[in-house]
């Protein structure tokens, strides 16, 4: 297809759950192929690729992708970055809010914005899950609570190898306060509630401009790539590589309820998110998917089986994480994901079953099986994480 022609799709480093860099660099950002992408429609075949028709989403984007879901923002997949409009608010204080918009449970401003429709975020509003917000006269919100501290500096250190996780050493570049969640509920428009993950928090915007120059992590998230808040008003952020269902996809990755795993993909810990119930993402009145990581999954940078948080600290490439439904693929997408961390047993290494696994139930088939259990041989399931990740693009 005409789509892919020439595409080189660069690998995010340390996407979600990535390998160490420095603070100083945008954690995720794209810079080498990981073979995410499919390949060219006229492989094998005897016709130049010129001679392929568009793609079917063209037509409907409910068939075989490209698709690019979160339409809000422009993708640039070479560079494997997302360009948002950037939104500014306010604390109550006066203190400055900058932050963007991925997912509602409004379905209409959801088709009218270009954000994700997520019906489950109506369920996410318990305890801190979604903290408050009034929409002004001038179209701006104020948020009562839940601030964000951009200064710590990002480290992530590997454990020695051959099992390089749990790191050494995990400290997240930014931090939420314990009323910090990136969920708002607008109090006085109809209590619906927006993923609006914090960009920046208490800076001027003449101090934010990053448009031509590497942003300063000390007072920005760490996946933002640079900043326009002067003349378009938007930030580019690192996209994430993954799958859902067998279909390659990318993503955003911006918020944790976990330390550790906040510092890993580079987002920020936001504890507040833990108020929110897992460990049943397809029950009724639940505001989750399911997410499954591999902690030993194969690794080699060159190895196209290769997967997995191992893999991801010692090779510098994305874990390859796999998702349950996204929006168009299926009808319980959340943006907020209940992470499910698998390990490969040694019988299944033994034997060569370790694979690259790229769909919800091949993975719980090879789980019913006693290929993969939990960490250390405990028993499968949710190991108690929230991560943020709005879907921004699928593939197929």
């Amino acid at each position: 297809m005409k789509f892919y022609h020439g595409l080189v799709l660069l690998t995010v480093v340390i996407l979600f759950f990535g390998a160490a860099a420095s603070a100083q660099e945008p954690a995720g950002n794209a810079t080498e192929s990981d073979s995410v992408a499919p390949a060219p429609a006229s492989i094998g075949a005897d016709v130049p690729l010129t001679y392929f028709g568009p793609a079917p989403s063209t037509f409907d984007p409910q068939l075989i992708g490209p698709n690019q879901l979160l339409r809000a923002g422009e993708i640039d997949l070479e560079a494997g970055t997302i360009t948002m409009p950037l939104y500014e608010g306010r604390m109550e204080d006066g203190r400055t809010v900058w932050y963007i918009l991925t997912d509602t449970d409004d379905k209409g401003n959801a088709d009218a914005l270009g954000l994700n429709w997520a019906p489950k975020l109506t369920y996410t509003d318990v305890g801190r899950g979604a903290r408050s917000a009034t929409l002004e006269e001038n179209a701006t919100l104020t948020f009562q609570n839940g601030t964000v501290d951009f200064a710590p500096g990002r480290e992530v250190v590997p454990a020695d190898a051959p099992s390089v996780f749990p790191p050494a050493n995990a400290t997240p570049g930014s931090v939420g306060d314990e009323e910090y969640s990136p969920l708002v509920r607008i109090e006085n428009a109809g209590g619906a509630i927006y993923n609006a993950p914090m960009i920046a928090f208490d800076v001027a915007r003449e101090d934010l401009n990053f448009t031509n120059s590497t942003p300063d992590y000390s007072i920005v998230h760490d996946k933002v790539v640079s900043i326009d808040p002067t003349v378009n008003n938007t930030v580019t952020i690192a996209l994430t590589e993954g799958f859902s269902f067998a279909k390659p996809v990318l993503y955003l990755s911006t918020d944790a309820s976990d330390p550790l795993a906040a510092a890993l993909e580079g987002a920020t810990y936001a504890p507040a998110l833990g108020d929110i119930p897992v460990g049943g993402d397809d029950s009724a009145f639940s505001g989750v998917e399911r997410i499954f990581v591999f902690i030993n999954g194969p690794t080699g940078v060159d190895n196209p089986q290769r997967q997995g948080l191992n893999s991801a600290l010692i090779d510098g490439r994305s874990p390859l994480n796999v998702f349950g439904g996204i929006p168009s693929v299926a009808l319980d997408y959340s943006p907020l994901w209940d992470m499910n961390l698998g390990e490969w047993t040694n019988e299944s290494i033994e034997n060569g079953y370790r694979s690259r696994l790229t769909e919800e139930f091949e993975i719980l088939g090879f789980v019913e099986d006693g290929w993969i259990t939990g960490p250390g041989g405990a028993a499968y399931g949710s190991v108690g994480i929230i991560v943020n990740c709005p879907i921004a693009f699928r593939f197929l």
